[in-house]
C-alpha cells in the first residue's frame, strides 16, 4: 500500500484551513499548527468575490457564507454630525461596490473553513514552528512545545508578518509599507447604528468606520497616516494610549469608539503593507496567503487571494508527481492574479485619508458625484477591488 503523503501547515486563519481541505481531498495527511491557543473567532468584515466565491462554491461552503452574511446594506460617507454625504449600496455583482453581496466576519469564515475540513485533519493550537530543515526527501520541523516531525510538505500561511517565513526565506520577502496604521475593535451597538457601514474622515489623515455584524455589536476601525515603523513595538496599553491621543479631537463617534478601548481585549493594531516575495516556494516549503503576497486590506482582495491560492497550490500538487513541477504551476497561475490584486488605486491610501479640511471637502464632493444616479456605475467601480480575473483550473478529477 502506498504511504499517504504528509503536510504541515502553519496558520489556522483562512488560507491554512482552505488548503488543508483541498490537500485532504487529494488524499494527504494534514496537520495545522496555530500559535494562538484556539481558533480566532474575532476580526472584521471581509468579502468573498469573483474567483474566491467560485472556490467557496467548489468547497461547498458558499451557502454557509450567505447564511452568515453580515447583512451590510452598503457604505455611507458621513459628516461630523452624522448626516450622510454619499451612499454606495452593496454590489449587485461579484466585483462592484465597496460592500460585496457575500460579506462575512473573518472569524465566521474561519469557522466555516475549519468545519469543512475532514476529521482526518489534525489541529494543534498553542504551538509554533521554531526550525525547518528542508531535505531532499522530507522536511524536519521543530516546535516550541511539541515533538519534532518529519513531513513531505510545509505550507506557511501565518500572515503578513510571518515569523515562520524567515526560517526558510530569510529577508528575501519584503513588506512594502503603505503609510497607514489601522486598528480594529468591537464596540456595543446603539440605536444610532444601522445596517449601513459608515465612513468618516477627520483632518490629519484620520479615518473611522463603523460596520454592522451578526453578533449585535459594531465593528469599528480607526486609521491614520503614519511613517513606516513609527509605532512598531508598542505594547497593547501603549497602542491604546496612542489612539486616544490621535483621535481625542476627531469628532463624530470618536469618543464612543475610544471608550470601547477600555473593554476591548482583542484590539488589532497594524501598519498596513504589502508582501513582495521574489519566490513563494523553496524545496519542499511553500508560502500561501498573506505570508506570500499580502495585498493589504485596502485592496479588498485578501480573502479571494487566500482561497484561490489554496485551491491552486493544492490542485497543482495533486496534478504533479514532483513538488518542483507543482510549485512552478502555482507561481505561473497565481502571479498575474496577485500582481493585479496589488495594484492599488493611484494615491492610495492618502487619497482616502486627506490631511486637511479642504481635502476632506474634495473627497466628499467626489463621493457625492460618484453616488449620483448619473455616475453610479463609475462610483461603484471607484470603491471596488481590482478586477477578479483568473482562469481557474478544474482539479475535480484528482479528488479521492
Amino acid at each position: 500500500m502506498t504511504r499517504s503523503k504528509t503536510a504541515l501547515i502553519s496558520g489556522a486563519s483562512i488560507a491554512g484551513p482552505a488548503i488543508a481541505y483541498w490537500l485532504a481531498t487529494y488524499g494527504w495527511e494534514v496537520t495545522i499548527v496555530e500559535r494562538a491557543p484556539g481558533l480566532r473567532d474575532g476580526g472584521q468584515n471581509i468579502d468573498v468575490r469573483g474567483a474566491g466565491r467560485t472556490v467557496a462554491r467548489r468547497m461547498g461552503i458558499e451557502d454557509g457564507i450567505r447564511d452568515a452574511t453580515t447583512g451590510e446594506l452598503g457604505t455611507e460617507f458621513v459628516r461630523t454630525d452624522g448626516r450622510t454625504v454619499a451612499r454606495f449600496p452593496a454590489g449587485i455583482s461579484d466585483t462592484d461596490g465597496a460592500t460585496a453581496e457575500l460579506e462575512i466576519l473573518r472569524g465566521d469564515l474561519a469557522r466555516l473553513l475549519v468545519d469543512a475540513t475532514p476529521d482526518t485533519v489534525e489541529y494543534v493550537f498553542g504551538d509554533s514552528i521554531t526550525a525547518i530543515d528542508d531535505r531532499d526527501d522530507s522536511v524536519q520541523v521543530s516546535f516550541d512545545q511539541g515533538d519534532d516531525r518529519s513531513v513531505d510538505l510545509v505550507v506557511i500561511a501565518d500572515g503578513m508578518n510571518s515569523r515562520t517565513r524567515k526560517l526558510v526565506f530569510g529577508s528575501a520577502p519584503t513588506i512594502r509599507p503603505l503609510g497607514l496604521n489601522t486598528s480594529y475593535l468591537t464596540i456595543p451597538r446603539t440605536e444610532r447604528d444601522s445596517d449601513w457601514a459608515r465612513w468618516y474622515n477627520a483632518p490629519g489623515g484620520r479615518t473611522m468606520t463603523l460596520r454592522p455584524d451578526t453578533k449585535g455589536t459594531i465593528r469599528a476601525t480607526m486609521s491614520f497616516l503614519s511613517a513606516p515603523g513609527a509605532h512598531d513595538g508598542l505594547t497593547p496599553d501603549e497602542q491604546k494610549t496612542l489612539l486616544r491621543e490621535k483621535f481625542a479631537d476627531a469628532g463624530w463617534e470618536a469618543q464612543r469608539i475610544l471608550a470601547g478601548l477600555d473593554h476591548e481585549a482583542d484590539l488589532y493594531f497594524e501598519h498596513i503593507g504589502q508582501v513582495k516575495a521574489p519566490a513563494w516556494t523553496s524545496g519542499r516549503v511553500a508560502l500561501l496567503g498573506d505570508a506570500a503576497h499580502c495585498a493589504s486590506p485596502i485592496s479588498g482582495m485578501g480573502t479571494s487571494l487566500a482561497l484561490v491560492g489554496a485551491y491552486v497550490l493544492a490542485g497543482e500538487i495533486a496534478a504533479h508527481v514532483a513538488l518542483r513541477d507543482a510549485f512552478r504551476g502555482y507561481e505561473r497561475i497565481m502571479r498575474p492574479y496577485v500582481d493585479q490584486a496589488q495594484q492599488l488605486p493611484p494615491g492610495a491610501p492618502r487619497i482616502a485619508n486627506p490631511r486637511t479640511r479642504a481635502g476632506i471637502a474634495v473627497l466628499n464632493a467626489a463621493a457625492r458625484i460618484g453616488a449620483s444616479r448619473a455616475f453610479s456605475a463609475i462610483g461603484g467601480k471607484l470603491f471596488s477591488p481590482p478586477a477578479d480575473e483568473i482562469d481557474l483550473p478544474d482539479y475535480s478529477r484528482l479528488a479521492r
